[in-house]
């Protein structure tokens, strides 16, 4: 049987950069099926803003995000990256954290070396752990995927150019890859120097951060492989568009108008599945 792990495997064996956009819930992870992505990336900041309307400050619970991730994995059939942010806890909250990502359908989830409670790794006030504590979540996580035999790929996150330097960031990404970890993820390098300097020195599968706005150069996608990444995830682009449609449909309506640059109900009722629906119903009467 071939696990969403091993498809995920097989993307990351194929020459060229993986494009990922990031979802906040079952729809939006459809959508991006629809749209013919081979990966999809499950936010944090994003399911804390659509779920909970409450910033990336670890506000969010470990339930609230495996729920979320459920509904998510069921919906589609790509594999899905998720973001199991610190780990909720130490490293046993680590293993259990990893085992339910695992359980409840994604290929990859990523684990960071911040501080509880985390932040978004673009905004001020981040602080992160010890090299010890570190480098001991992420063999816990590699421990837990081992033991339990859940078939999932480990993405290891520093946050550490913020707040120590470039060089402890890539000291700890090498860490990472040496202990086992699938895909290493630099969080927020300020310029294309810094990018090209963490795929030079560090082995195995890199990850760009790309939020619009944000603290790194977004790049197009054949700079990107270039300079030696292999996934480009774009986290926030769908629930910034989504915040975006609504205040325009809302300030329509406060004028008395009818809301511009939406579906009919037919292309609505599409979109959330109702021919399949139909479709499955006629089976049975």
């Amino acid at each position: 049987m071939t696990t969403q792990a091993d498809k995920l495997r097989a993307l990351l064996d194929k020459p060229g950069l993986l494009l990922m956009p990031g979802c906040h819930d079952a729809m939006s992870a459809k959508l991006i099926e629809q749209a013919d992505f081979d990966v999809g990336f499950m936010s944090g900041f994003a399911v804390s803003a659509a779920r909970l309307a409450y910033p990336d400050t670890g506000l969010i619970s470990y339930g609230e995000m495996l729920e979320s991730g459920r509904n998510i994995c069921s919906t589609v059939s790509i594999p899905m990256f998720g973001d199991g942010d610190t780990g909720f806890g130490n490293a046993l909250n680590i293993k259990r954290t990893v085992k339910g990502y695992a359980d409840a359908g994604f290929a990859c989830i990523m684990l960071e070396d911040q501080v509880m409670p985390k932040r978004c790794g673009h905004t001020k006030d981040k602080m992160v752990v010890s090299r010890e504590e570190a480098f001991s979540r992420i063999k816990a996580a590699i421990d837990a995927r081992n033991e339990e035999g859940s078939d999932i790929l480990i993405m290891a996150r520093t946050d550490s150019r913020a707040t120590d330097s470039l060089d402890e960031a890539i000291f700890r990404a090498n860490e990472f890859a040496k202990l086992g970890a699938d895909i290493t993820f630099l969080e927020a390098p300020e310029s294309i120097e810094e990018m090209k300097e963490y795929c030079n020195q560090v082995p195995g599968h890199k990850m760009a951060n790309m939020i619009e706005h944000g603290k790194t150069p977004v790049l197009p996608a054949e700079q990107l492989e270039e300079i030696g990444y292999k996934v480009a995830v774009f986290p926030l682009s769908l629930i910034n568009a989504s915040i975006v449609a609504m205040r325009e449909s809302l300030a329509m309506i406060k004028q008395g108008k009818e809301p511009i640059n939406v579906l009919d109900f037919e292309g609505l009722k599409a979109a959330v599945g109702f021919p399949e629906y139909y479709e499955e119903f006629e089976r049975y009467y």
